[in-house]
Parts: structure tokens; C-alpha cells; sequence
């Protein structure tokens, strides 16, 4: 029988469904477990990440919503971690996780030999979290490493840490997805980060609604797509002081880039990888990339 998904949300969990839970893990039926927004018991939660630890078969665990809150809770989690081989996608959304907490995580997710996706966002982060998250985003490929990466809401990073990223960004060999979005940025740190953008040779989304962005940036990102070959395939501007008029030249230029790219493809009998793609809820020139990453075998889940 193929794994199958367990996914509840907002619930209070007995002892009982934990178990059951637990038992699904161990006998490595669950590929997707997701209780986001659940409440349960201390001693409820560490068996659960006991069933983590020992299964095989999981590949993605969404714990978004406050469901990792306390010391306590980071340690069960990251000894989890330490012995999880599977797990690919990893939700911490909402999280109250502090610098002290993605320190305590940081062994466990910065070794582990199979997780590519990591959303940290909403999790209280700081400069110094940041700069192990940068640990992650390796630049030679020696080491397997992030492809996607959200850190979506997380205020407390200062102008320090994102230029600090910026780099990490522009010299990582995997990352192929950024969201940022919801960060108070302005135009500084994303003209540090069209510098990233431009000397990445992965990077594909970069989401940065609803970081106070003006015409500025966007001109920045205009002549960055116009004049310089990126990898670059998406760029999310919604909810900015940006012109629809700038966001549409850059999404049509985008847009005309990878039609290219298709073309070079087709002509050299290379198929390229498909990717779904859903339109942003407040934009409709602006797309989101909603899979994992992870290939056809497995979607990420998109709600915070």
C-alpha cells in the first residue's frame, strides 16, 4: 500500500489519536503529516516526534500555527530530526521559535541528508537565526542544501541580516525559491537583493509582497530582467507602491525570457521540468509557485 497523508487542523488531539498517529508513522504509511493549529499535551507532542524519528516513509511535516511552542517542544522536535532520514518539506509557520530556538534546531535541519524546503516564516526570527539559515544555502554544492526557503513575516531581521542572506542567496547552488514576502524591507534591501538575483544561478521566485517597495525597486528589478541574464522566472511585487504599469513590463519580461528558454529547449530536444502554478490572490499579473519542489510525487501545502 502507498503511503498516504494524515492532516488535521485547528483540533484539540487526545492521547488516543496521537497514538494512532504515532502507530501510522511507525509503520511508515504516512507520507504527508500535517496538524497545523492543533493542541495537544507536552507529553502528547514528544511521542508524536518520537513517531517521526522512526519512521521512512514520511516527506513532508506541517507543524504550522503555534503547534512547536516552547523550549521543551524545539528539543523533541530537533532530536526528531536527528534521526529522520525522510523528511523533505518542513512547516514551522507561526512558530514562535526566537533566534534561541533555530539555534537549538540548527544541528538537526543543517544536516539532515533529505529536507530542501524549510518555511520559517512568521517564527519571531532574528539576525542571528538568519545567519544560520545562510548555513544552509551552501555555495559549492559539496553538501545538499535548501531549495526553497520561506521567511515570510519576520520583522526583528535587521538591514544586517538581510544583506547577510543577500550574499548567501547569490552564491548558493540549490536555492531556487525565495518568499520574503510581508517583511518591512524597502527599497535598500531589495536593491540588495536584485544583486543577488542577478548573480544566482538558480533562484526562479523571489515573493516579496507586501514589503514597502516603491517604483524605485521596481525599476531596479526592471533593468536587472531587461539587461542581465537571470535565472529568474517569477516575481511577486503585489501589495507595493509599484505602478501596475512597472509590474507588468517586469512580468511580461519574465514571461518572455522563459518562453525563450523553452524554445532552446525544444530545439535541442530537452524537456523541460514542469511546474504548477496558481495565480496570486491579489494580483492577476503575479503568479506563486505552489509545489514543494520535490517533483511530481509530492505538493507542498500552500495555507499558512
Amino acid at each position: 500500500m502507498l503511503p498516504g497523508s494524515i492532516q488535521i487542523t485547528g483540533e484539540a488531539l487526545s492521547g488516543a489519536e496521537i497514538k494512532d498517529i504515532c502507530e501510522s508513522l511507525k509503520e511508515d504509511s504516512v507520507r504527508l503529516l500535517s496538524v497545523r493549529g492543533c493542541q495537544l499535551s507536552d507529553r502528547d507532542f514528544g511521542r508524536l516526534c518520537r513517531g517521526v524519528a522512526e519512521s521512512r516513509s514520511l516527506a513532508q511535516l506541517n507543524l504550522n500555527l503555534g503547534v512547536v511552542s516552547g523550549v521543551a517542544r524545539v528539543k523533541h522536535l530537533a532530536d526528531a530530526l536527528k534521526s529522520n532520514r525522510s523528511i523533505q518539506t518542513l512547516f514551522l509557520h507561526g512558530s514562535p521559535l526566537l533566534d534561541a530556538g533555530l539555534v537549538a534546531l540548527n544541528a538537526a535541519l543543517s544536516t539532515h541528508p533529505s529536507l530542501v524546503s524549510l518555511d520559517l516564516g512568521d517564527c519571531m526570527l532574528g539576525d542571528e537565526a538568519v545567519q544560520l539559515i545562510c548555513g544552509m544555502l551552501p555555495p559549492d554544492g559539496a553538501k545538499s542544501g535548501l531549495r526553497e526557503l520561506t521567511l515570510s513575516a519576520n520583522p526583528a531581521i535587521t538591514t544586517k541580516g538581510w544583506a547577510r542572506l543577500a550574499i548567501a542567496v547569490a552564491h548558493s547552488s540549490q536555492l531556487r525559491v525565495l518568499n520574503l514576502d510581508y517583511n518591512p524591507l524597502g527599497d535598500q534591501i531589495a536593491g540588495m537583493l536584485a544583486v543577488a538575483v542577478a548573480s544566482s544561478r538558480t533562484l526562479e521566485v523571489l515573493d516579496l509582497e507586501g514589503t514597502g517597495l516603491t517604483n524605485q525597486s521596481a525599476q531596479i528589478f526592471l533593468d536587472m530582467v531587461e539587461n542581465y541574464p537571470t535565472c529568474l522566472r517569477v516575481l511577486v511585487l503585489a501589495e507595493n507602491a509599484i505602478s501596475p504599469e512597472l509590474q507588468q513590463q517586469i512580468s511580461d519580461l519574465l514571461s518572455e525570457g522563459e518562453e525563450d528558454e523553452n524554445k532552446e529547449a525544444e530545439a535541442r530536444g530537452i524537456s523541460r521540468e514542469k511546474t504548477m502554478w496558481l495565480p496570486h490572490s491579489n494580483a492577476s499579473s503575479q503568479m506563486v509557485l505552489v509545489t514543494s519542489g520535490l517533483g511530481d510525487s509530492l505538493l507542498a501545502e500552500t495555507e499558512m
